[in-house]
């Protein structure tokens, strides 16, 4: 357990941050023209920006921002990608053709930048933002779902309950979805990471969400004109990004490493 404890309190604080942030008594927006790149100090301990807004409140609406952003867009992307995946493996013929035709459709293109041109093609704003991010996420849980499924159809146990005259859904959902679970999860924690890169990506670019909103990206973005005279408006938001991500990659990481049956019947050993 010590092994998940570290990356697991950073991702706990990170998601309580992002849930508490709205009814917290903040005013992220709030513009005092005497504190224009100020300093941190003891009522803004990491200074302000240039309007002279709190960024330690704009760093906590930007958590609330790319935990919204990160949670839906995984959450869809698993759902669509591991059904489409399922289902193109079990019935096969024309349908898993198409499915496989349409996954190398998408993987010729890298996905940070096709969700660019989707976001640009549908306009900048937050919602555009998750839904060119989920257009482009589910294609990886559809990959995996299909080669486990593939692997799985045809096992002893799922012939047996298709012999009993067991039905597509129960059989899918009953003898399938759980042996291929714990991969997806696993590739679900790495999403995580990836989707807060690429929404931090699109807001830093102006695609995201949209002034006064907070975004670590866009925060990012204004801090570069100033990086010379008031280095911490991109520290903060930078150092932010840094640890959540690194610790979604340490805790996928060592998920994946207490899931294999491998190395666990190894340590047994």
């Amino acid at each position: 357990m010590r092994r998940f404890s570290l990356p697991a309190i950073i991702i706990l604080v990170w998601g309580l941050i992002a849930l508490i942030g709205p009814v917290l008594p903040l005013d992220p927006n709030r513009i005092e023209l005497a504190k224009i790149l100020g300093a941190p100090e003891w009522q803004a301990w990491l200074g302000y920006d240039d309007l002279g807004r709190s960024i330690g409140q704009r760093l906590i609406m930007g958590a609330h921002t790319s935990f919204l952003v990160a949670s839906g867009v995984v959450m869809v992307s698993f759902l669509s990608g591991t059904l489409l995946g399922m289902l193109g493996a079990w019935f096969g013929g024309p349908w898993d053709k198409g499915l496989v035709s349409i996954i190398d459709i998408f993987i010729a293109f890298p996905g940070i930048l096709l969700a660019i041109a989707l976001a640009g093609l549908l306009g900048p704003g937050l919602m555009n933002a998750v839904v060119a991010l989920a257009v482009t996420g589910w294609v990886g849980f559809a990959r995996l779902a299909r080669a486990q499924t593939l692997s799985m159809k045809h096992r002893d146990h799922v012939e047996a309950a298709r012999a009993l005259g067991s039905g597509t859904v129960t059989i899918v959902s009953r003898h399938l979805l759980p042996l291929i679970l714990a991969p997806l999860i696993i590739e679900a924690t790495f999403a995580i990471a990836g989707v807060v890169i690429a929404e931090a990506s699109l807001s830093f670019l102006g695609l995201g969400v949209q002034p006064p909103g907070a975004s670590w990206g866009s925060m990012i973005r204004d801090g570069t004109r100033y990086m010379l005279v008031a280095p911490h408006m991109v520290l903060a938001p930078g150092l932010a990004i840094f640890l959540v991500v690194i610790a979604i990659n340490l805790l996928g990481d060592r998920l994946r490493d207490a899931m294999d049956i491998k190395e666990i019947s190894a340590n047994r050993e």
